[in-house]
């Protein structure tokens, strides 16, 4: 009973020396380590994916915000004489509208560009750009592509 005793707690010194002595090797290792500065990997900024917005009649449209009350709006669009609308209302009221033209008509995909400067007349509100086609029949909004802009 002793003697198993002796090999076991011989056994458990065995181990934890053995761990030991590699522990302080890596450390020794790392210690003695030299990396130049070029070498290190300096941290980048992540700028974040833009939201990319699509419907039956938009595709690949973004808005990068240039400031505090101004947008710059890009994308595409598939449009009957190359015109689309748009709007800007903070959900109680239109604050802006107007209109673009792309760069091609239907059925090609047409390029847009634009910006929309406007504030906020309610503190709290939140502004929602919609991009529209008008109905040539009815003068109806048509393929509305809600985006909010805050």
């Amino acid at each position: 009973m002793k003697m198993t005793f002796l090999i076991l707690v011989i056994g458990l010194v065995a181990c934890n020396n053995t761990e030991t002595k590699n522990t302080s090797i890596k450390i020794d290792a790392l210690k003695n380590l030299q990396v130049s500065s070029e070498e290190i990997e300096k941290p980048t900024a992540i700028k974040p994916a833009s939201k990319i917005y699509f419907n039956k009649r938009f595709k690949d449209v973004t808005v990068t915000k240039i400031n505090a009350n101004r947008f710059r709006i890009k994308g595409q669009g598939q449009f009957f004489e190359a015109n689309f609308n748009w709007v800007v209302e903070d959900g109680h009221e239109e604050l802006k509208k107007g209109f673009e033209i792309t760069d091609a008509g239907a059925p090609e995909w047409g390029k847009f560009e634009f910006t929309i400067e406007i504030e906020k007349i309610r503190l709290n509100s939140r502004l929602m750009l919609i991009l529209f086609e008008l109905s040539a029949m009815d003068g109806s909004r048509q393929y509305e592509l809600p985006i909010v802009l805050d």
